[in-house]
This record gives C-alpha cells, structure tokens and sequence, in this order.
C-alpha cells in the first residue's frame, strides 16, 4: 500500500497567484527563474521537499532575485515521486490548487 504524505515546495513570490488559481504546473513557469535559477523547467514534473530541513536547503540557494515562498502540498503518493539523480525528488505530474497550501510567504533571501 502506498503511503500518501504532506511535502512543501518553495517557489518565488511572484508565481504566487499563478500558484493559487492554477496549482503547482511546470508548464506555467515564467514569472520567475526556479529556485536554482534556471530559467525553464528543469524536469516536467514538481520539485517537493521532505520537510523544512530540505526546505531550508532550497532557501539557502535561492536564487530568484527575490524572496519565495513555502507551500505545503497534501496527497503526494510517494511510490510517484521520482529522483532528479542529485537526490531531489519531484511528482511527474501538475498538482491542482485544491492540494496546495501557502504556509510561509516573503522569506527574505
């Protein structure tokens, strides 16, 4: 039986009401740069952290411009999630609004 699990995603403010109506969508990335700082998708799927110590992680390189902020996302079947080969794990597949929550808004850089 999989196990379905609150994970967290960081992202910049400025994709914050792209967030709110639409979900979490890779297709939909432009406002701003990733938290890496590319400009494009890096895999065709969501990027999820297990937790605030990996959270913390993607806050420290953020890499935006600006500050981001933290979304808890409800309902991750982790058997889905897939690794990027450097240990991040993503959900190849758009999250609905409806399964996504603000929790931290305007961490600074």
């Amino acid at each position: 039986m999989s196990d379905t699990s609150n994970f967290l995603h960081v992202s910049s403010v400025l994709n914050r009401q792209s967030i709110a109506q639409h979900g979490l969508d890779w297709t939909r990335m432009g406002a701003a740069p990733g938290i890496a700082g590319s400009s494009r998708p890096e895999v065709e799927g969501i990027f999820v952290c297990r937790g605030e110590e990996e959270a913390g992680f993607f806050l420290q390189i953020n890499n935006t411009d600006g500050p981001v902020d933290i979304w808890s996302v409800d309902g991750i079947d982790e058997e889905l999630l897939l690794d990027n080969g450097n240990g991040f794990v993503y959900l190849p597949a758009r999250i609905p609004a409806a399964r996504v929550r603000l929790v931290r808004s305007d961490v600074p850089l």
